[in-house]
């Protein structure tokens, strides 16, 4: 086990706010350290630069500049709003079979100017090379997660205390499908997936620092802490970054990630407010 996240908390707290973006599928590295022969890779990585939105005025993100109108005129935006009511989705079922094949894979544990996040180490500039997901005839490529505070989903109306996005690429790099997992703290609780977790939480910062390389992590854990996604509702949705590009398969799992009083105090001593506003159910096709 690692040692005690709670003393990440005051480290994170003492740095000042930032204003930073999560550019989780621009933001990348290669597998250099497991593989001192591999190429650089160089499609993917960018230097971290300071974002120029903020969650408090995600209403109006489209002002902002030209690029970001589809945040306003998008008619199949995330997050939104789901109802029990609607039953749990049948279509489009996941697997993460792709996955075992790559358990323990290493990565980049670093901030992404809201939360906790990781960057999923690949092998030659090759998204496929990453854990993979497959559901109807596609496979899609785990690049990485990021954490908001609170969850950017609703259930029956009521925010989760934070929500991990699992990203998925296609095999070109793009953005292609999220998990939106929500998580909650619980007196009872462990999570197995979060004891991975490095004790020194990076804290936000603008622009962001260079995280913690290297780390290894089990991803197919926290898959197994939410049922294997079994149960779920799935939409067609978008980024809920700026530019809010549209075309992404999400799934929503009806089961929460519990961690422990401690896990979820750690995790939100390195986080800051980061949820896009509801947005309203167009073209998403809940569940279709």
């Amino acid at each position: 086990m690692v040692p005690s996240l709670l003393s990440t908390v005051i480290l994170a707290m003492t740095v000042l706010p930032a204003t930073q973006a999560c550019n989780f599928h621009m933001q990348r590295r290669s597998n250099t350290y497991s593989n001192p022969h591999a190429r650089r890779d160089t499609r993917f990585q960018r230097r971290a630069e300071e974002i120029d939105f903020e969650y408090v005025n995600s209403f109006d993100w489209h002002t902002i500049k030209p690029e970001y109108l589809t945040c306003f005129t998008g008619t199949s935006q995330s997050p939104i709003g789901v109802h029990s009511t609607q039953g749990l989705a049948t279509t489009h079922p996941p697997s993460f079979a792709g996955y075992q094949t790559t358990t323990n894979t290493t990565g980049t544990f670093k901030n992404w100017g809201f939360g906790p996040a990781f960057d999923i180490d690949m092998v030659n500039e090759d998204p496929t090379t990453l854990p993979a997901m497959t559901f109807d005839d596609q496979t899609v490529f785990l690049s990485g997660w990021h954490i908001h505070f609170p969850s950017e989903h609703l259930v029956d109306g009521v925010r989760s205390a934070a929500e991990m996005h699992f990203v998925h690429v296609n095999a070109a790099g793009e953005p292609a499908s999220v998990v939106g997992i929500r998580i909650e703290p619980s007196v009872t609780a462990h999570s197995a997936f979060f004891a991975q977790v490095p004790a020194a939480i990076p804290a936000p910062a603008n622009p962001p620092v260079e995280g913690t390389p290297g780390v290894p992590m089990d991803h197919l854990l926290a898959i197994h802490e939410v049922g294997m996604v079994q149960q779920y509702w799935t939409y067609k949705g978008s980024l809920t970054t700026p530019p809010c590009s549209e075309g992404l398969r999400w799934f929503l799992p009806q089961m929460t990630l519990k961690v422990s009083e401690a896990q979820m105090l750690a995790l939100r001593g390195a986080g800051r407010f980061s949820h896009r506003i509801e947005q309203v159910v167009m073209n998403q096709a809940i569940n279709v």
